[in-house]
């Protein structure tokens, strides 16, 4: 994992490239609306057929039955062929949702045009297609669908015949009318909550995923920007740690240090810290995609953590180190500069919240590599383990505090794999790193460095 890498990654998410995971977040709730429109289809086709055998069989009202079965034939012709186009997770766009309530109010108009027209009290199943659209589509169809029912709705006052009730039934609650209009209100507001409620959900599921796709986007160009700048300053500081690096040389060939013995210690423990600058330095480089002199060097898993924990130690004033490497069997991986700062990161803020203790633990688990650090200070504050990896979520209370973690889980993330923080009941924090070893690994399958 690098910089430039990273970089890609944003700019493409900045400039609204589709990415599967974008394809999913925007096209699964459009895909699950579509199947609640083919849902609230079959309800429809059903409810119309009980509806013309009650009128037709009870109330012995006479319907042009042949042509309302040939308009119900077509809708389910319609809705068995949408059924299996969209059996399937695919993209919906607002034109097919559009044309879909279009099919439903032209046979709605069908059907209310052979039975009776705005005399059917079953017109204001109009309502359903107009709020329903409200809901699923763009503004623009909205409003096209609401005209277009108003439309259908003028042509069946001026060219549909009257339905013809039975001249007993006129008054109250006793009229046909009244109980078919009651019928229709009830069916109008239980489907509405019924189906409204389940799009809303699935529109705030789709929305939630953006909003965090959006997350990860401003995330990475923030490490875009800390990068660079991280960058800049590598290649800004490798000339003044080289002419570090040449003075030290030349003073430990002076006679004044080269007597004193306690001056040639001093000197070599700036000759160490200034070794670990410049591997720094040059991980900071590496990492954003610039060799300076170092390059990648290929060892075992095993080997590479214990050359970093060995590193690590004799850089940091640590009291007691627990570390317990489990791996076995070893492989083979590539030396990665970023492995190994977000390793460090991990065990510096361990040490610093609890100087006196803290542990490491490694293993394989299955095709997962797991790293666990301990420590024994106070642990997360409990907001801030809600919002963990976040950037600038530190205790310290220091400007700019709080990247370190931001920086791990990010260099976790994008090699597939996950940090996890946690309290201890007994004191301490623990936080836990999974890796799959897939990203890591050179060997072939099959084949283990012994």
């Amino acid at each position: 994992m690098n910089l430039t890498r990273i970089f890609e990654i944003s700019e493409s998410l900045q400039a609204h490239k589709p990415k599967s995971d974008e394809i999913d977040a925007g096209s699964s709730a459009g895909h699950k609306n579509m199947l609640h429109l083919i849902q609230l289809r079959w309800l429809a086709v059903l409810g119309q057929i009980s509806t013309i055998a009650i009128v037709m069989l009870g109330f012995q009202i006479a319907l042009p039955l042949t042509h309302l079965l040939q308009v119900l034939a077509c809708l389910i012709v319609f809705n068995i062929a949408s059924h299996l186009r969209w059996r399937k997770l695919r993209a919906v766009s607002n034109n097919e949702l559009f044309l879909a309530l279009l099919v439903d109010v032209f046979a709605l108009t069908s059907l209310l045009y052979l039975s009776g027209g705005t005399t059917n009290p079953f017109a204001f199943l109009y309502l359903l297609q107009i709020s329903l659209s409200a809901v699923l589509l763009d503004v623009w169809s909205t409003w096209a669908v609401a005209a277009i029912a108003s439309a259908c709705l003028a042509c069946l006052s001026i060219y549909a015949k009257p339905l013809m009730l039975p001249p007993d039934q006129v008054n109250g609650l006793s009229s046909l009318y009244i109980e078919g209009l009651l019928l229709c209100f009830s069916l109008n507001a239980g489907l509405l909550v019924f189906f409204i409620t389940r799009i809303n959900r699935n529109l705030r599921t789709g929305a939630a995923q953006l909003a965090d796709l959006r997350q990860h986007a401003a995330e990475e160009a923030h490490i875009v920007r800390m990068g660079l700048l991280a960058s800049g300053a590598a290649h800004e500081l490798g000339t003044p740690l080289a002419t570090l690096s040449v003075i030290l040389g030349d003073w430990r060939r002076m006679p004044e240090f080269s007597r004193n013995l306690q001056l040639l210690a001093e000197l070599e423990e700036m000759q160490l810290q200034l070794k670990r600058c410049k591997t720094i330095v040059s991980g900071v480089l590496l990492s954003a995609g610039e060799a300076r002199s170092e390059s990648s060097v290929q060892t075992t898993l095993r080997t590479f953590l214990d050359q970093v924990v060995e590193e690590w130690r004799a850089t940091r004033p640590v009291i007691a180190f627990d570390y317990d490497n489990r791996i076995a069997p070893d492989m083979a991986v590539v030396f990665d500069s970023a492995l190994q700062q977000m390793l460090c990161n991990v065990l510096d803020n361990a040490l610093e919240t609890s100087p006196r203790w803290l542990r490491l633990q490694a293993w394989r688990e299955e095709n997962q590599l797991k790293m666990v650090v301990t420590d024994a200070g106070s642990g997360f504050p409990i907001p801030m383990l809600a919002h963990f990896g976040k950037p600038y979520q530190s205790t310290k209370g220091r400007p700019g505090s709080g990247l370190g973690l931001f920086f791990t889980v990010n260099v976790v993330r994008k090699l597939g794999g996950n940090v996890k923080a946690s309290n201890l009941d007994a004191g301490g924090a623990c936080v836990s790193i999974s890796l799959p070893l897939a990203a890591i690994s050179l060997e072939t399958e099959g084949h283990h460095v012994h």
